[in-house]
């Protein structure tokens, strides 16, 4: 018997899988689970009895941790993956890894691949939903939602974001982010403006995810509603692609005079980790527009909505449950 086709719409492998309406119900959604993580208790229900599996083959430290405490904070069981411990040593295929681990009776798996388009074979191979965090150069979707509710939280914005302005300054071409939340804040009506200089700019910059390309930070910096700045992925580069550090700070870092440019009412974002003295040479703390520990306490937020969203039944929102619901909760234990 051939086995039934999954429902392409229980995994999340691009945010252009979601669309414009898609990431706002997801933001909207989000709206509850940060409603949840206020709570003294901040742990429901919702995808009891789910198991949630984090597979990352490059390092991370936001993104898994958050996809772990989003799973566990839905009371949904969790995997973790461990490469380095793994029958891949001993040259197993990735496909037999995935079905094996599925076979164990997994609901989702959260991948973070080196090669672009890993998560798109995984999706393939098994009918568990498959969550993006991050493939090669090519897409990191939680990552431009959390992104998105960031600003729609910090100025307090419902639905759109539209006729805001915003520069995604850096290495661009190595960044599986500014592809990914470009494309969504264009689909929520932000006008997008990348600078960079040529050597860390994509061929289709222009064409595919900016309304705007230069490489003068100086010249966009005063008319900004968002200054999202990307650290340098040395680790992703195999030729020198900037004179110096020193320069590229010099061209497209946030430096204190650049910061008194900025009004103070400017958004400034970064996905981490920062390469403070290169692409930002102030303490953010001291920058009234910083939002960047933000984006580390959305996240879980936004990645306990992508759960829900794939994994959940009913149309009940988890931040709208009643209070017994929540007493029940918290006789089972609370947050483990």
């Amino acid at each position: 018997m051939t086995p039934a086709l999954k429902n392409p719409s229980r995994s999340l492998l691009d945010i252009e899988d979601l669309g414009a309406d898609g990431i706002i119900r997801i933001l909207d959604l989000a709206d509850h689970m940060a409603e949840v993580n206020r709570r003294p208790n901040p742990k429901v229900p919702a995808l009891r009895g789910k198991t949630v599996c984090s597979v990352f083959f490059e390092d991370s430290t936001r993104t898994r941790l958050s996809f772990e405490t989003a799973a566990k904070r839905l009371s949904a069981d969790t995997m973790t993956f461990a490469v380095s411990q793994s029958s891949l040593n001993k040259g197993e295929s990735l496909r037999d890894t995935i079905e094996t681990i599925a076979a164990m009776g997994v609901d989702a798996f959260v991948v973070r691949h080196g090669s672009s388009g890993a998560p798109h074979l995984i999706d393939a191979w098994t009918q568990a939903s498959v969550i993006n965090a991050g493939d090669g150069w090519h897409a990191h979707p939680t990552q431009a939602l959390l992104d998105a509710y960031t600003v729609r939280s910090a100025l307090g914005r419902t639905g759109g974001l539209d006729g805001l302005r915003m520069a995604i300054v850096g290495d661009v071409k190595h960044s599986r982010v500014a592809r990914s939340t470009a494309a969504a804040m264009r689909m929520l009506g932000v006008h997008v403006t990348v600078v960079a200089p040529r050597t860390l700019l994509p061929p289709d910059a222009s064409d595919a995810f900016a309304d705007a390309v230069t490489d003068r930070l100086d010249d966009v910096l005063a008319d900004l509603d968002v200054l999202y700045l990307l650290r340098m992925q040395q680790e992703r580069m195999n030729e020198a692609l900037v004179p110096s550090l020193r320069e590229y700070t010099t061209r497209f870092g946030l430096t204190t005079q650049r910061a008194a440019v900025l009004s103070p009412q400017t958004l400034i974002m970064h996905p981490g980790p920062m390469n403070r003295g290169v692409e930002i040479a102030v303490d953010p703390a001291e920058l009234p527009g910083a939002v960047i520990t933000q984006q580390v306490t959305n996240g879980i937020a936004v990645r306990m909505a992508v759960l829900f969203d794939l994994l959940g039944s009913g149309n009940t929102a988890p931040g709208a449950e009643t209070a017994d619901t929540n007493s029940d909760t918290s006789r089972e234990g609370g947050s483990q």
